[in-house]
């Protein structure tokens, strides 16, 4: 016989009093967090508990006893299904006002180290078509509704385009209006299913693997108009890929790259295969102040183009360099912030683990006509170092805007050896730059601080800081 599991709890008339990383919420019982989906601060629940520990519970809502006064109505058909935007039902301002707490709660409670006055947060001046790029997927088992589940009608059309359902892999929602991405992204999506449904064209089944239509990816740039589309295909059939790509052609001349890739890999990741030209560029532009970067199918760009125009200028403020300065950008990408500074520094020294971002990087000095910038790819604990430092100018200023996991403690301890005046740490995750902040503390200290939101109705918050060496050291 198997193991009886123990029933999980049903807690009743919980109220929510705070959020929590991961865009969840927060209730207390007795000394014990419990952390609940689909609520926000001020409304009081049951909740069914599915996963139980020690100092918290995880849960979900099952029947509301009060709304918050702070709730407002969802603007997406889609919300709570999809997942991308969780939190829809708090006005902006309350969304911004928890993000910037829970920056400064981390660098006070993990951080420990002594923190000026920050300023208040950057709000996006755009809370909806912000995005530039999204990416959906073909499904031939599309998540059904509630409704659908429970209706005696059979249902016969079971191909969607669009998200994953969080946590489950093989879930599509076939999404019907999408608010992230200006037009025509939404008008390409449905164009594309449509034409596809009338054409019999089959769709993924992501767990069994089959079918012709895979992903399709579609970039948009606010500052120059440009639009590419990537179409991924399981498998090559050039003549009802040409037609299909054909028709977008002409339905969209809007569209200014229009690429494919074929994919029979069991993911859906294309950074390792060839992505095709049909029309058009292989590229888009996006401009910022007098500066051009191209972005190809697989370059990174910051995905809320208007708003990193702003994250960017306060990091370029914060460091404050002079033409007599060295300035080495740590994780540097495409270098859109090495190139964005470099007019105010003697040299800009980035460096990127991805050999192709590092190209794209130096293509954009050139288009831009920058001579002062010098671009190396590897890890960066290993090209970090003093031999390094020697051979290409040591730093008078670093920046640094590393990944979610933060700085490899070899690289924050290059950064102390250097002993930069400043240093410019851009952080998507303000926990692992709390631990990364302490480990520089004995010889830095924070003097600047600004949140920056770049994903409205999502927890994801950036954040600034500036650190100046200690006068004694």
């Amino acid at each position: 016989m198997g193991r009886s599991r123990k029933k999980k709890p049903l807690l009743e008339k919980l109220e929510i009093t705070d959020v929590a990383a991961g865009g969840k919420a927060i209730g207390k019982l007795d000394d014990r967090v419990v952390f609940v989906t689909k609520v926000v601060p001020g409304d009081i629940v049951d909740v069914q508990v599915n996963r139980k520990r020690k100092s918290f519970y995880e849960g979900y809502p099952v029947k509301f006893h009060k709304y918050s006064d702070l709730r407002v109505e969802p603007f997406c058909e889609h919300f709570g299904v999809c997942g991308g935007c969780k939190w829809q039902a708090l006005p902006y301002e309350e969304q911004i006002k928890f993000k910037e707490r829970e920056v400064i709660n981390n660098l006070q409670r993990l951080g420990r180290v002594e923190l000026p006055t920050h300023q208040p947060i950057l709000g996006s001046d755009k809370n909806k078509y912000y995005r530039n790029k999204l990416e959906y997927t073909f499904s031939n088992k599309r998540w059904l509704s509630m409704d659908e589940m429970s209706s005696d009608e059979e249902i016969t059309d079971k191909n969607g385009l669009g998200f994953h359902i969080p946590g489950m892999f093989d879930k599509v929602v076939d999404i019907k209006n999408c608010y992230l991405q200006p037009e025509p992204s939404n008008s390409i999506r449905l164009e594309i299913k449509d034409y596809a449904l009338k054409n019999d064209l089959t769709f993924f089944n992501l767990r069994d693997k089959g079918g012709l239509l895979r992903n399709l990816i579609i970039r948009t740039s606010p500052t120059t108009g440009d639009v590419m589309v990537i179409l991924s295909l399981y498998y090559e059939d050039e003549e009802i890929r040409t037609a299909l790509l054909e028709h977008l052609k002409n339905r969209f001349p809007e569209i200014t790259s229009l690429m494919y890739v074929i994919n029979t890999k069991a993911n859906d990741t294309i950074s390792d295969l060839e992505v095709k030209l049909f029309a058009g560029n292989d590229y888009i532009i996006e401009t910022m102040e007098d500066l051009k970067f191209k972005v190809g199918p697989k370059s990174f760009y910051q995905t809320n183009s208007l708003q990193a125009y702003e994250l960017y200028k306060v990091t370029r403020a914060f460091a404050n360099i002079s033409n007599t300065e060295v300035v080495y950008d740590l994780y540097t990408g495409t270098g859109t912030i090495a190139n964005f500074i470099a007019s105010q520094a003697k040299t800009v020294i980035g460096i990127e683990y991805i050999p192709e971002a590092i190209e794209d990087a130096k293509k954009n000095s050139q288009m831009n006509n920058i001579t002062n910038t010098r671009f190396f790819a590897g890890d960066m604990k290993d090209v970090l170092t003093t031999e390094f430092m020697d051979k290409q100018g040591h730093p008078d200023v670093i920046i640094a805007d590393p990944p979610r996991a933060g700085m490899h403690a070899d690289v924050v301890e290059a950064i102390l050896n250097s002993a930069p005046d400043r240093v410019v740490y851009v952080s998507c995750n303000s926990a692992t730059q709390a631990r990364d902040l302490s480990l520089m503390d004995e010889k830095y200290r924070v003097t600047k601080i600004q949140p920056v939101d770049m994903f409205p109705h999502t927890h994801h918050v950036e954040n600034i800081v500036l650190l100046e060496k200690r006068g004694d050291i």
